[in-house]
């Protein structure tokens, strides 16, 4: 009889579990049993661990060979526990280093030949083996430069069984294992953050002047936006905008964003891409698709994907109300929780939402030239799709114009202009929220804001008297001292006054359409 161990990592959400996998090689009947909660992909790793080893050189005995994936409740998906498995089984015959395997993450699908192949969640994974106290983690050489993200651990790459395995030449010791080098996944890091970036520029946009005002505002204080107008007056053009007047993203920032994505194998990961991300999704998209969901364990959906970035959903209207008030949570935690019978899956989703609408179904109210065909009625319930709820969470509503003239677009403001402004506009509020945990004025609770941020009331005696006469929710009060605060921060003012107020209830409530 014989027994080994390796290690591997199941993943629930972006949290990580350790997974130990022993093996008993022992001379009952032939057989191969897998054990401890592993779903069907998990399940027929049996036949490709036999066929890899058998064509690696490493036939396995005719005994019987019983796998537990230990601890047996937490649930177990994927081809990814391959490579440990396999592993685990050589060492048993000792063929692979039990020395090796004591301290390092496996992780990595096998092809039949004995071949490495990519997976997904590598980013996230090695953030979990880091943080359980592993020094080293072994991964396909496809999946190199996503593990050399992160900092502090030893990254070994292999492109076949064969190198795992210890034979004639005394191959065992992760020194003779690094085949894939740092510097070279250094290089691309560093082209990654060095590329020059590929969002459209402020300056395509023509005669809005306002909304491009509107837009610098959102920026700067991270605000929820809403964008009514008729169509081809450049809601979407601005909007697709946004990231590139956005600060670029922090190292660490980047790397939780990437790990998302990695989770959904969106990309071949090269290096850190310090982009905000922005994503748009279809109004036909499900419920699931935006925020997550699935069966057995969540995946997370496009709201965690735009993490640190921008949520763009066009024709707002033309959504399911279930999908956009699904939004409501995650607009004010930052987080998706997405519970199963298995547990518990928790996403962040710290983004800044775009809704772009008409302002009637035929999206010429209001623009006094074409005549609307909408009744009074039909107008109400078209933008009634856009619940009560949901739009009070919404700091800027900015109703955007037709253009009537070319001229209007000389000397046009550049992102790069834009983008200066709003990253100093973020300084200011950084220093002033310092010993906080928040960073930006869209993120700081009300109760904080009226404590010690709180402007004179000469100052706020306007949003007071709306506040008494039912014209303005609580919510609503505290989104437009944070707007007040933002502006502030453009004009390098320490303290917003009645000006900067009524600049923030006009972004906030005024001529939207609603």
């Amino acid at each position: 009889m014989a027994l080994a161990r390796s290690h591997a990592v199941a993943l629930f959400g972006l949290d990580g579990t350790l997974v130990d996998v022993e093996v008993d090689v022992s001379s009952n009947l032939p057989n191969f049993i897998l054990v401890g909660l592993p779903d069907a992909s998990l399940a027929e790793s049996v036949s490709r661990i036999r066929a890899a080893c058998a064509n690696s050189g490493a036939t396995l005995p005719a005994r019987r060979i019983t796998v537990n994936l230990s601890p047996a409740s937490v649930p177990k998906q994927g081809s990814g526990f391959d490579l440990a498995i396999a592993a685990a089984v050589l060492a048993a015959q000792d063929l692979v280093s039990r020395r090796l395997l004591m301290d390092s993450i496996l992780l990595g699908e096998l092809g039949l030949d004995g071949s490495l192949r990519a997976v997904s969640g590598v980013l996230a994974i090695t953030l979990a083996a880091k943080r359980l106290g592993f020094g080293r983690i072994i991964v396909p050489t496809a999946n190199a430069a996503e593990a050399h993200l992160v900092e502090g651990i030893e990254v070994i790459s292999l492109d076949h069984l064969r190198q795992l395995m210890s034979g004639a030449s005394g191959v065992g010791d992760s020194a003779s294992l690094a085949v894939s080098t740092r510097a070279s996944v250094a290089k691309s890091e560093t082209a990654s953050r060095t590329q020059s970036s590929t969002v459209p520029d402020l300056v395509d946009v023509v005669g809005q002047p306002d909304a491009i005002r509107a837009l610098e505002v959102a920026a700067a204080g991270a605000h929820h936006l809403l964008l009514v107008g008729p169509p081809g007056a450049g809601k979407t053009l601005l909007a697709e905008r946004l990231p590139g007047i956005l600060p670029t993203l922090t190292a660490e920032q980047a790397i939780e964003t990437l790990a998302i994505r990695s989770l959904r194998n969106q990309v071949q990961v090269t290096g850190l891409n310090l982009l905000p991300p922005f994503e748009a999704p279809h109004h036909g998209v499900s419920q699931a698709a935006l925020i997550g969901g699935g069966s057995g364990i969540p995946r997370p959906g496009l709201a965690s994907m735009a993490h640190n970035g921008v949520l763009f959903l066009d024709e707002a209207p033309e959504f399911s109300a279930s999908v956009l008030d699904s939004l409501r949570q995650p607009l004010e935690s930052g987080e998706l929780v997405l519970s199963r019978s298995l547990g518990t899956a928790r996403y962040p989703a710290s983004f800044q939402l775009v809704l772009a609408a008409n302002p009637c179904a035929c999206g010429q109210s209001q623009t006094g030239g074409k005549q609307c065909q909408c009744s009074h009625t039909q107008r109400q319930r078209y933008l009634s799709r856009l619940s009560g709820p949901l739009l009070d969470r919404i700091d800027i509503r900015y109703r955007v114009s037709r253009v009537k003239s070319l001229a209007a677009n000389s000397g046009g403001t550049t992102s790069q202009e834009v983008r200066e402004r709003v990253a100093s506009a973020r300084a200011r509020a950084a220093d002033r929220l310092k010993g906080t945990p928040w960073r930006v004025n869209a993120r700081v609770p009300g109760v904080y804001i009226r404590q010690h941020l709180r402007p004179p009331k000469a100052s706020t005696r306007h949003l007071d008297a709306a506040l008494a006469s039912g014209r303005l929710s609580m919510r609503g009060y505290d989104r437009c001292l944070r707007l007040a605060w933002t502006i502030a921060d453009l004009s390098a003012l320490d303290m917003p006054s009645s000006d900067e107020i009524a600049a923030a209830s006009i972004l906030r409530s005024g001529d939207a359409g609603l």
